[in-house]
């Protein structure tokens, strides 16, 4: 978040070169580097109309250690026609901080656990025109090797005014510091524009758990949307439309973790999708986007619902409570879009009124938090512990093997109507086919997944001839026998 502080006054060489990983969820961000500190930081997309009661909040002006200062920031992002560095994930930056000049390359790096890292080299220069003496073999990527630098031409700026202090209190019992920025301006590109309005929170001294219970103060009050789209993504979104990334990084399964840490990895990339999900659909108005938030937060329920006493109630329970109301009012929204474009275009407004009240922010920084703490832990005794460690494919197996016959499909041929009753049994099965069936030695799961989506979307659409023929289909597919044996 910073722009040159701390930064030495020298020409020339790097100034920095950083490493940034994604933590719990995409908006919140390690910053790391050889001999250098962890910087952690959130950012969340606030209402204009909000932006000065932000700064007024009492909370900040409780632990405000310093006046607030303002200053311009005006960058310039590089690329060339075709969008190169773009493909090859690079972002090209100068940035102009008052009469200071910085130029910055970004490059993706290695991922790992879940993890992505990249790489981030800062050069003062004396104007606003590209250095290309300082693009050397050092930082620029083995893969845009063969291409003429002198085809970079500036795409789109992202030029805001910066509203920032710093805070400072104890939380629990450890000294911290946070810096408190207000970002508002615009990416301005040949294709149009997108205003900034945007709160970013930075760690500077004390624990990520105290950054995230000082947004969820904030949001409890004034609507903030987690936001994980950088101001540079925004620039090439209005170039290229089709350029938004919507995958996030994967939970990687394997068949020896213990269940505790596969539960924790397919939670975080449930919340990482929702919210860029989320975040795409209030931009687009695409109708599958919103089917897909709701898909995110259905998987995000039905896991919660999976693991039994591992994840005690009392834990858990007021992100049920939050999943299950929304849940409940985006439900009828979901199932009324499926029937005509009357419906999904009244679904615009709603979901934009959703942005505007407290709650889906709300929800998606307390779940950071509770994964960020693991309070799914919280209550379990010693042998609920010893559960929690136990491989993941060995309970795999027999929690499809239960769930799938506590569904009872068989029963259900002649008294399809009824199956509704089933549906978080289904979807507790499917979340879990979905992101480890490769852990299990059966074969033709994925057909067996195709059938139960089958069966589901028909549910959720009402359709009483498509369930019957669903539900025969499921009946009759091998990998779903194999789950009922148990036979993997």
């Amino acid at each position: 978040m910073s722009s040159s502080p701390g930064l030495p006054g020298v020409d020339g060489p790097a100034i920095q070169n950083q490493c940034f990983f994604t933590l719990i969820s995409p908006q919140i961000q390690n910053f790391t580097g050889t001999g250098m500190a962890t910087e952690t930081e959130i950012k969340l997309r606030v209402s204009p109309q909000d932006m000065d009661r932000l700064a007024a909040h009492p909370l900040l002006e409780r632990y405000r250690s310093q006046p607030w200062q303002s200053r311009e920031l005006l960058n310039a992002y590089f690329d060339t026609e075709a969008g190169d560095l773009a493909r090859a994930q690079v972002a090209l930056r100068i940035r102009r901080d008052g009469e200071q000049f910085i130029q910055t390359l970004k490059s993706k790096g290695a991922s790992m656990a879940g993890l992505s890292e990249r790489h981030e080299w800062d050069w003062y220069i004396d104007s606003d025109r590209l250095d290309m003496d300082l693009l050397g073999d050092e930082c620029w990527p083995y893969s845009l090797h063969q291409l003429d630098k002198q085809q970079l031409t500036e795409l789109f700026r992202t030029d805001f005014t910066r509203k920032s202090t710093e805070l400072a209190w104890e939380h629990r019992g450890v000294p911290t510091r946070v810096e408190v920025a207000l970002d508002s301006g615009k990416v301005a590109t040949a294709c149009g524009d997108e205003p900034i309005c945007e709160l970013e929170l930075e760690l500077r001294e004390g624990q990520p758990a105290a950054l995230l219970e000082l947004a969820l103060q904030l949001a409890a009050d004034i609507a903030l949307m987690p936001c994980d789209i950088s101001k540079a993504e925004r620039g090439y979104r209005l170039l290229q439309p089709g350029s938004f990334e919507l995958n996030v990084c994967p939970a990687q399964l394997v068949a020896g973790q213990d269940i505790d840490s596969a539960f924790a990895a397919l939670m975080q990339e449930q919340l990482a999708a929702s919210q860029r999900l989320a975040e795409q659909y209030r931009h687009t108005s695409q109708w599958k986007l919103l089917q897909g938030w709701f898909d995110q937060l259905t998987g995000m329920r039905a896991l919660l619902g999976s693991m039994g006493q591992l994840v005690p109630r009392k834990s858990s329970h007021g992100l049920r409570l939050v999943l299950d109301a929304l849940l409940a009012d985006w439900q009828p929204v979901i199932r009324a879009g499926m029937a005509g474009r009357e419906q999904r275009d009244a679904a615009v407004a709603l979901f934009a009124a959703e942005l505007q009240q407290a709650r889906w922010g709300m929800f998606s920084l307390e779940l950071a938090l509770w994964l960020h703490d693991s309070g799914w832990q919280t209550g379990r005794n010693e042998r609920l512990e010893r559960q929690a460690k136990a491989p993941l494919e060995r309970w795999l197996v027999r929690f499809l093997q239960e769930q799938a016959q506590e569904l009872g499909l068989e029963a259900y041929k002649l008294k399809a109507y009824a199956l509704n009753e089933q549906q978080p049994r289904l979807e507790r099965i499917m979340v879990w086919l979905e992101a480890a069936r490769h852990v299990l030695t059966a074969t033709g799961l994925d057909d067996t997944l195709g059938a139960l989506r089958k069966l589901h979307d028909s549910l959720q659409a009402d359709d009483p001839d498509a369930r019957s023929r669903a539900l025969l289909q499921t009946c009759a597919d091998p990998g779903w026998k194999a789950l009922l044996r148990g036979s993997y």
